[in-house]
């Protein structure tokens, strides 16, 4: 409800914290006086530059300074980059959470892995079900996308209504539940509101998404033509709808399926258990049983289908996995696309693949999960928002559906291209970006949570471009003579055997380092390290033309 007209409505504030200018990492707050409410929490994957990093989750720096704000987290669907984060940013900040019900088995999974199950409070929401936290209420509505359960949200508070589409396409013959509740979001364009911030990941592509159910017709065609080879089907995991195509035309055609890598068997038992996925009676083996049966009689549904180097499919490949091995022969399905970024991993595993004997198939394998042109068209037509905040996507993506919006009669006043971290201020008059807050990347390595930054990432490239000279000296305690040493150890660097030269030299230049500095009276031992190191890695340059991480070591003898 609005306040009565002589009473200042404040404007509501939208601040994404993650997701924009990317794929992945979705993270959104809406703020309204003294509410907030937090739309999904992501993570996003590593790139190639950040050695030795499992996972990439959102700053959370100003949710942390408005904690008491916070009234909830509300959650659009059950993928990775509007879930994966949930775990390491409820330690920080608890507060409820929100979903669908696939969606909150997802996320229960990974709190029961944190063992955080009995601290989180937690809510399942049904379609059309309103829930009110502070100033906000906030109406789950059904969508269509490559998971079950996704849903738009329409947030309203004293400003108006803010629609946020999710993940979406429009999908009239989906494989499970019903098609997107397009009357619902006409209701509210109708009633009027103040903005929408719709997927853009798609907003590069003309047409319509195709359905779902037209991936089963290709398997059809798979599964036909190749009866005397076993399949191996690498997909999303938590593509619930095309693992059920699969176990589907598995059991039509007589054959056994076994599941590989970790993702995709929890999502699946997550999936089963809870309904969403129907797998008839002895279908689904475990991947020690294959061995009983001919290998025409198997699929294998395997995580990797973005050439991940630790996925299943990708150890498969590479032939070290431990129960998996192709055969010649051997069907592979790619029944995805790659994520923008991921090709060159994805052609490896693919090459790999065919030098070990399998055909690979990756042709009309996939539909996106993601709305076309002509549905964001639909959408907005429906919806009338006065204000567009096109979202989730690079910056081209942002940029296609800024296009698309003047298309439909929006002008630049009525657009706000925004990048993470900005804060957009919408009221009835006017919708800007106002400030910025702190937005970025925490690194997740191993256990450790934002403790590799910027400067341990440039170490770990510099070890891998150049490798690591250690160097090892004895100094007397008193006078600071060298008393044993320079014993130098590479690693990554040279091949010791072949450069014994290299390596006699680099020790003179070591001797005489440490004798300029007994000359010199210099006795501080970090001044002692940083000559050896300069002097050193100004010979490698010389020589070699090569920077190492040089790693001085001094022992002290009491001679």
């Amino acid at each position: 409800m609005r306040k009565k007209i002589d009473e200042y409505v404040s404007p509501v504030r939208i601040v994404p914290l993650g997701g924009l200018d990317q794929i992945g990492m979705n993270i959104t707050a809406i703020e309204y006086d003294n509410s907030i409410v937090v739309i999904d929490c992501g993570v996003s994957f590593p790139e190639e530059d950040m050695l030795g990093i499992d996972l990439v989750i959102p700053d959370i720096s100003y949710l942390k300074e408005n904690i008491k704000k916070i009234k909830g987290f509300v959650i659009t669907h059950g993928h990775e980059d509007h879930i994966g984060a949930i775990p390491y940013v409820l330690k920080e900040i608890n507060a409820p959470v929100y979903a669908t019900k696939l969606t909150m088995g997802l996320i229960e999974s990974k709190l029961t892995e944190h063992d955080m199950m009995s601290m989180v409070k937690r809510k399942v929401v049904k379609y059309g079900q309103v829930v009110s936290l502070g100033d906000f209420k906030v109406e789950f509505i059904r969508t269509n996308h490559s998971i079950a359960d996704a849903a738009a949200l329409a947030l309203t508070c004293p400003a108006g209504t803010i629609v946020h589409t999710g993940d979406f396409k429009v999908d009239y013959t989906p494989v499970w539940g019903d098609p997107i509740d397009l009357q619902r979001l006409g209701e509210l364009g109708k009633k009027g509101v103040l903005a929408m911030m719709a997927d853009s990941t798609n907003a590069l592509r003309p047409g319509f998404t195709m359905s779902e159910r037209t991936v089963g017709k290709k398997f059809d065609e798979i599964f036909e033509n190749n009866k005397d080879s076993r399949l191996i089907i690498a997909t999303f995991a938590s593509n619930v709808d095309r693992v059920q195509q699969i176990i589907d035309r598995a059991y039509k055609y007589g054959r056994k399926v076994c599941v590989e890598g970790r993702s995709m068997v929890n999502i699946i038992k997550v999936a089963e258990d809870m309904d969403y996925l129907k797998v008839p009676d002895g279908v689904l083996i475990e991947t020690d049983e294959m061995k009983k049966y001919p290998l025409e009689q198997i699929v294998l549904i395997t995580t990797g289908s973005q050439g991940e180097s630790m996925a299943a499919l990708s150890r498969i490949a590479a032939d070290l996995h431990r129960r998996v091995s192709i055969q010649p022969g051997d069907v592979v399905v790619f029944s995805s696309s790659p994520i923008p970024g991921n090709e060159k991993s994805v052609a490896k595993v693919i090459n790999e693949l065919g030098e070990r004997g399998a055909k690979v198939i990756f042709q009309d394998t996939h539909v996106s999960g993601h709305a076309c042109q002509e549905e964001l068209k639909l959408l907005y037509s429906l919806v009338k928002p006065k204000f567009a905040i096109p979202v989730h996507g690079e910056y081209r993506h942002l940029m296609a559906q800024k296009s698309l919006l003047k298309e439909l009669g929006y002008d630049n006043d009525h657009i706000v291209v925004a990048h993470s971290g900005d804060v957009i201020e919408v009221s009835d008059e006017k919708a800007e970006i106002v400030e910025k807050v702190e937005a970025g990347n925490v690194l997740v390595d191993g256990l450790g949570v934002g403790d590799v930054g910027n400067i341990v990432l440039r170490d770990r490239q510099n070890l891998a471009e150049n490798g690591i000279v250690i160097v090892v000296l004895t100094l007397q305690k008193y006078t600071g003579q060298l008393i044993a040493g320079p014993d130098i150890v590479t690693r990554g660097f040279v091949y010791v055997r072949e450069a014994e030269d290299l390596l006699n030299e680099a020790r003179d230049v070591v001797d005489n380092s440490v004798q300029g500095c007994i000359d010199k009276r210099i006795s501080d031992w970090s001044k002692i390290k940083n000559i050896v190191k300069d002097d050193l890695s100004e010979y490698f340059w010389k020589k070699m033309k090569r920077n190492p991480v040089i790693l001085p070591i001094i022992m002290e003898a009491q001679v």
